[in-house]
């Protein structure tokens, strides 16, 4: 597949969209809380370049990886209160990315409709959404109600589908990581992947998705 095309984008009906690293750009606030995780540990401090080339689903290999040494339960709620805490102090800094406001009200002017799922936790997603004024735009948002075996979005996306009885085959997934795209396979959907979050561009067109550089360049794959 080119990482540039997106076959039959005239049977997409429905974006389901991703939020950090592709609504949301949040990487400065990401790398800082993991290098808080990284204090917290005593490993030295990494840049966004080495976070973007190992970054990965399910994340307690991720941070087993980055930290040399398996953890404990309580070592790894050390590791998730240290990430989420720093994170927090850092929200109100992160802008949307560019181009998004435009993207999220022309797409359901032309009589098409778009959701939200996101990996975050529900409860912390929902306010924000609706703190920055945007919750209208959504026919449903969710994100992480329940820890998954795999610590994927694959069985949250069948279940975000499903209650809004919506056809996965209608669909196209927009995100940020590989996660993404192999959520989309599950889903039964297609996915277009944003270079501008959390892992490399080489890493997301390994995965054969189409790859693009910004929200605006995703939505106009889906116009032809």
């Amino acid at each position: 597949m080119l990482h540039n095309a997106i076959e039959r984008p005239g049977e997409i009906s429905h974006i389901v969209w991703d939020w950090n690293g592709t609504l949301l750009n949040d990487n400065h606030a990401n790398l800082a809380a993991v290098n808080r995780v990284c204090a917290e540990f005593g490993r030295d401090p990494v840049d966004l370049e080495y976070w973007r080339a190992k970054f990965r689903r399910p994340l307690l290999a991720c941070y087993e990886e980055l930290l040399g040494r398996p953890f404990t339960e309580a070592e790894w709620e050390r590791v998730n209160t240290a990430y989420d805490s720093h994170y927090l102090d850092l929200l109100p800094s992160c802008d949307l990315a560019e181009g998004v406001i435009d993207v999220l009200t022309s797409w359901p002017a032309t009589g098409r409709t778009q959701s939200l799922l996101s990996m975050a936790g529900h409860d912390h997603l929902v306010p924000l959404i609706a703190e920055r004024g945007l919750s209208d735009h959504f026919t449903r948002i969710d994100g992480r109600r329940r820890d998954t075996v795999h610590d994927s979005k694959a069985e949250h996306l069948v279940e975000h589908l499903r209650v809004q009885d919506i056809d996965p085959a209608t669909v196209v997934l927009i995100g940020d990581i590989d996660d993404d795209g192999h959520a989309a396979v599950e889903a039964g959907t297609r996915a277009i992947l944003v270079a501008s979050g959390l892992m490399s561009r080489d890493r997301l067109e390994a995965t054969g998705h189409p790859v693009v550089d910004s929200v605006t360049e995703a939505v106009a794959l889906l116009r032809g």
